[in-house]
């Protein structure tokens, strides 16, 4: 056969695409309906019922809007259940906007730091291009929230409400990413000119000063104090009078965040074994995200175990294989698209990761699960997509998918055995800064 595709071939394509009357019935309907519709499994959608053993949430959903900031969400929900109780309160929220604040400013420093410490890389080296082509995202990893509340603390939503631009982040993003890379060349051309480190610092310094006046515009400027007062749920009145950020989340944040572990799941590389991925944080000073590597089932156990103990469960996925926005619902057969075009090409998730068809997309709040013989066979989850979709925003998810699908998990240490904790003690293997676990932050 010829490299180029022929005339004649094209032909034939198209002769043996009429020839079977089933490609007549899926055009018909694919250039009517949406694919969903049409590959949707019905006995596997309607077998699919939300209930589950052990199910923890009372409380309403939030919603991100049209950000990224799925992470951070996630993490401030895993926070409000104690927060809630500890104010005898039916629903409360941290302000996101307030920790979005912080880590846009917190990466634009970081940003500018890997800048200037890959000053002398080539314009297409691979490694400066990542940083360049990331600068100013929205998303985020676990022990990057982490760092944030320890650094900064957390406000509640009435000190710092919501803005335009932290439910549509686009625009301001727009404007950062251009500040962010006319910075890049500034300090490249300094460095080529002989600046030192200071002369560098002292750029980034004035960089940073546009970068906070453009956030304040933005979404507010975030309080450094703030009078919290309140009604609980049985309409009694209650005042803390004045409290910095870092009281507010000393005083409400009662999970050890310090002392949790991000587990993931990656079927390339060694279990037992920690990763980094490099260029991956937002506060330069910092803790690494690591990665402790397991097999899927220490994922699943561990999970398991803290929802049935009374925690959710923070988790990291791919979310838009295999789903149903609008039911709500995850299964692995959900689709059938091998019936619907004649033809599959499958891959292993360890294939997807390789061949760049999966990574992490999307992090959400584990709060239930249905266990049958003291294993899992669905899962509840709390999404942050508003409450239009699932069952008031909570989405149910077959056991099915959590192994395809599911990448990482944070979890208490106590959780784990004294053997997946050895593989704390090994030094992390850095991956590039491209590769698909950092994707989540991207």
């Amino acid at each position: 056969m010829d490299a180029s595709l022929s005339v004649e071939r094209i032909a034939a394509m198209r002769a043996d695409f009429a020839a079977d009357p089933t490609n007549k019935l899926s055009q018909n309907a694919l250039t009517r309906t949406s694919l969903h519709d049409v590959a949707a499994d019905h006995a596997v959608l309607t077998a699919i019922d939300p209930a589950v053993s052990h199910h923890l949430d009372d409380w309403k959903v939030t919603n991100q809007k049209r950000s990224g900031r799925c992470w951070m969400f996630a993490g401030l929900n895993l926070l409000r259940p104690q927060a809630m109780k500890a104010m005898n309160l039916k629903d409360f929220e941290f302000s996101q906007n307030y920790t979005l604040f912080f880590d846009k400013l917190e990466r634009a420093n970081y940003f500018l730091e890997a800048v200037i410490d890959l000053a002398a890389a080539d314009e297409d080296d691979r490694t400066f291009a990542h940083v360049l082509r990331t600068a100013a995202d929205d998303g985020g990893q676990w022990n990057m929230f982490v760092a944030l509340v320890a650094k900064h603390g957390l406000v509640p939503k009435s000190a710092m409400p919501e803005t335009h631009s932290s439910s549509a982040t686009a625009e301001m993003n727009t404007v950062l990413r251009s500040i962010l890379r006319g910075a890049a060349r500034r300090l490249r051309a300094a460095s080529a000119g002989g600046a030192d480190a200071a002369s560098l610092r002292a750029v980034k310094d004035e960089v940073l000063e546009t970068v906070h006046k453009v956030l304040c515009m933005h979404l507010g400027t975030p309080p450094t104090e703030f009078v919290w007062q309140w009604k609980d749920k049985d309409d009694q009145f209650h005042r803390d009078g004045v409290l910095t950020p870092r009281e507010f989340a000393d005083k409400y944040v009662s999970l050890p965040l310090s002392e949790y572990v991000c587990l993931v799941h990656d079927p390339r590389n060694p279990y037992g074994q920690t990763y980094t991925v490099d260029r991956l944080g937002n506060i330069v000073d910092g803790p690494e995200v690591v990665y402790l590597n397991v097999d899927i089932d220490v994922i699943r156990q561990a999970t398991a175990d803290t929802i049935v103990s009374g925690e959710p469960v923070w988790f990291g996925c791919d979310v838009a294989p295999q789903g149903h926005r609008d039911q709500g619902v995850w299964d692995a057969k959900l689709f059938d698209y091998g019936a619907l075009y004649g033809a599959e090409y499958p891959l292993d998730k360890a294939e997807r990761l390789r061949y760049q068809e999966t990574a992490m997309t999307h992090a959400m709040l584990f709060t239930g699960v249905d266990l049958v013989d003291g294993a899992p066979g669905k899962w509840r989850v709390e999404n942050s997509w508003g409450d239009g979709n699932g069952a008031s925003g909570y989405y149910t998810m077959m056991d099915s998918w959590f192994g395809e699908y599911v990448f990482e998990v944070a979890v208490h240490r106590s959780r784990l055995s004294a053997e997946v904790l050895a593989g704390l003690d090994t030094a992390p293997i850095t991956l590039p800064a491209w590769d698909p676990m950092g994707s989540l932050a991207r």
